[in-house]
């Protein structure tokens, strides 16, 4: 059976199901807690469930890193392999919790994910959750997640979400009643992309809309983003509120006057399904003539097809026996160990790393986040089993070979740790430690208790958001002490965004970027620092030195954002990490150096392996006008591949730069195709003059003609 004929299956049986209700059975059906309906043999459903990197909130369960660390690895198959596994693990549960009656909150197959809103400002807090500021690199990572999560059966495995639509990424303070302006050229360049990409080619079953308004309209109740899902993309899925974003329209938003009116707002204008407290109302708004029939039973036919596409009504859906044994296996968590390495980024490394135990007699591990769970989670995560913090995991790994010494060093934000005590109560302490120590592992960032969404979020002075790329004040002030005491100093920084390590650019020894590094985040530390793993991530978001370097951080304007279109030296940029080894790029060839408007492009190039150690080697391709215009981006990424090579080995890759890498989108949103000369660049990372500085080498580069339809008969 194919795709469009499942989906007329199960629209078929939506239709026919939903016919034989009442319409105030339809209509209890639209809440995100929908009720039984038992004289039809329809269960309870609640529709709520979250699996941004691992089931979450409903008990044990594999615990991958943050989804801005999956960015870090560039690795489609990475993705898709933690996707499955989120999906096969939601199964074992809901098999579980089904058969004992229990259809409680975060139990369903309905995932609110993947998080695809562009990480355009370093300060969002809630950027972790997404794939970072490239619309390329978001979209392919989020295809993968979702046909992956799905499956390719008759049936759906799990069903998945995209999220928040759209142009969503902060303030979080002001987010139900805000007011994102966004001109059509960023909305179809940078907002839109993504989502287009996850509904036409992975076909993904739900989106939710976001809690911002777009130039006036919410995007809950908005006829010109349905216009776009259901119309230009054909979308055939459920579209969802965010959680009370519609009782936002009537609390925060001058849009509605209560609950009836944002009925009559948000029904007919495609919200089908509300996580609130406002489709209680449905026909109340009915009685009052606000709504149609036809506006609640075409809801509820949506929402139907999809639970019919997940087998819920069927007798043979193949899922129904995953075993609850699937649930945090062994072969689950070494899949989420080999993320938690794949996942970091080596920013600096003067020599000291990979580490010899040989030549080490005591380690010195210091810092807030050193043995911190919080940084292992992130936010919306599940539980595991077992944690491994960064402390825990290299004593484990060191055992008897060394002597570890630990030292809090400071409070994560807090100038001291105990009540009543003066500043930096356990500076000494740590001074102690890394004076008695042969090397430092400083273990310093932020957390999801300081870093995140505005309701998870213990930051009340910003909700979650950071107000600067600072370190917290008592961190800097550890920094520079342990740096001054002369030993060798790793840093190893957790954090779900960027921040300004200007300090320790100059005074620290090396540095790793580890995120929120999942369960297994303190093992994978430890097997990076002592060279058992090779780091080989790179950055899914620029570092900027200052956020004065940054337009308002409530400016949707994509102008001076991003590397895409940023003017300035950043302090790490997008796309950059260090590894053990080093990599030589030669002979870029492409297909064909004339192409015709509207055709993708072949390339192939050569990458080999000219250090002493098996690495990975993250290659990337980029692709801009030889004279951009006022709205193009110099470059932009258009490929990616992630490849394993051993020492003095060498593999020629292919890419194909999709026709749509060739688009300019101009003032008024319209895409097109411009004649003209465009330059392909490839290798280890962006073609910027600080990567190369840097990482110490040159990407190659070649030139491409575009041709237009009209002229194809010239080549």
């Amino acid at each position: 059976m194919n795709k469009q004929e499942k989906q007329n299956l199960f629209q078929q049986q939506a239709h026919q199901l939903v016919e034989q209700m009442t319409l105030e059975e339809a209509a209890s059906q639209l809440r995100y807690d929908a009720p039984a309906v038992e004289r039809l043999h329809i269960p309870a459903y609640n529709w709520w469930n979250e699996a941004l990197h691992g089931v979450a909130r409903a008990g044990t369960a594999t615990v991958f890193p943050q989804a801005i660390a999956m960015a870090a690895v560039f690795d489609e198959a990475e993705v898709s392999a933690m996707a499955d596994i989120i999906a096969e693990e939601g199964r074992a549960k809901y098999n579980m919790q089904t058969s004992a009656g229990d259809r409680d909150l975060y139990k369903g197959l309905t995932f609110w994910s993947p998080n695809i809103n562009i990480f355009r400002d370093p300060r969002w807090g809630r950027g972790q959750e997404t794939y970072g500021e490239d619309p390329f690199l978001t979209a392919r990572l989020g295809c993968a997640y979702v046909k992956a999560l799905q499956g390719d059966g008759t049936y759906l495995k799990a069903a998945a979400c995209a999220k928040h639509f759209a142009a969503h990424s902060g303030p979080e303070a002001t987010r139900h009643g805000y007011d994102a302006q966004v001109g059509l050229h960023d909305l179809w360049d940078t907002y839109l992309p993504a989502f287009e990409t996850l509904v036409k080619e992975a076909d993904v079953a739900g989106v939710m809309g976001s809690y911002n308004r777009i130039n006036g309209v919410s995007c809950c109740a908005n006829p010109q983003l349905q216009k776009i899902l259901r119309g230009k993309w054909d979308f055939h899925g459920y579209f969802v509120s965010d959680a009370w974003a519609l009782h936002d329209l009537y609390q925060f938003n001058p849009l509605t006057k209560g609950p009836l009116d944002t009925v009559q707002l948000a029904l007919p204008n495609g919200c089908d399904l509300n996580c609130g407290d406002t489709y209680p109302h449905v026909m109340e708004a009915f009685s009052k003539g606000m709504v149609t029939e036809k506006d609640i039973r075409i809801a509820a036919e949506h929402l139907f097809a999809v639970r019919f596409a997940l087998g819920e009504f069927a007798e043979d859906c193949p899922y129904d026996s995953i075993p609850f044994s699937e649930v945090d296996s062994a072969e689950h968590n070494a899949a989420s160990l080999r993320m938690s390495e794949k996942s970091a980024v080596l920013l600096k490394n003067d020599g000291l790393l990979p580490l010899s135990l040989d030549s080490l007699h005591t380690i010195g591990v210091i810092g807030p986040n050193a043995d911190s769970i919080e940084v292992l989670r992130g936010n919306y995560c599940g539980t595991a089993s077992h944690w491994e913090t960064n402390l825990r995991g290299i004593q484990d790994y060191v055992g008897d070979s060394a002597r570890v010494l630990y030292a809090l060093g400071c409070h994560l934000y807090k100038d001291s740790v105990m009540d009543m005590t003066q500043q930096d109560d356990r500076l000494s302490e740590a001074a102690a430690v890394a004076a008695a120590s042969d090397v430092v592992v400083l273990c310093l960032g932020l957390d999801p208790t300081i870093e995140g969404e505005q309701g998870d979020a213990g930051n009340e002075f910003s909700a979650g958001d950071k107000a600067d790329l600072f370190l917290p004040a008592p961190q800097r002030r550890l920094l520079q002490k342990v740096c001054e005491s002369g030993k060798p100093v790793i840093l190893a920084v957790n954090s779900g965004s960027a921040l300004n390590l200007r300090y320790a650019q100059e005074h620290c020894a090396a540095i790793l970027q580890l995120w929120y590094s999942g369960a297994h985040g303190g093992t994978a530390l430890a097997r990076l620092l002592f060279g058992d793993a090779v780091p080989a991530g790179r950055l899914p978001v620029t570092f900027y030195e200052s956020i004065e370097d940054l337009p308002s951080f409530d400016d949707y304007s994509m102008a001076g954002r991003t590397y895409r279109y940023y003017r300035g030296t950043p302090l790490y940029p997008f796309g950059y990490g260090l590894s053990y080894s080093r990599f030589a790029y030669s002979n870029l060839r492409l297909e064909k150096n004339k192409i015709v408007s509207g055709e993708s492009l072949r390339l192939t190039i050569e990458v080999q392996n000219t250090g002493a150690v098996a690495a990975d080697e993250v290659t990337q391709i980029y692709l801009g006008k030889e004279q951009p215009g006022e709205l193009d981006p110099v470059y932009r990424l258009c490929g990616f591949a992630r490849t394993t090579l051993a020492p003095s080995t060498t593999r020629c890759l292919t890419f194909e730069i999709p026709a749509a890498s060739f688009y300019s989108v101009d003032v008024q949103g319209q895409r097109s195709f411009d004649a003209g000369s465009y330059i392909v660049y490839a290798g280890g990372h962006q073609p910027d003059k600080r990567s190369d500085m840097l990482c110490g080498c040159q990407v190659l580069s070649c030139r491409v003609h575009m041709i237009s339809e009209e002229c194809q008969d010239c080549l």
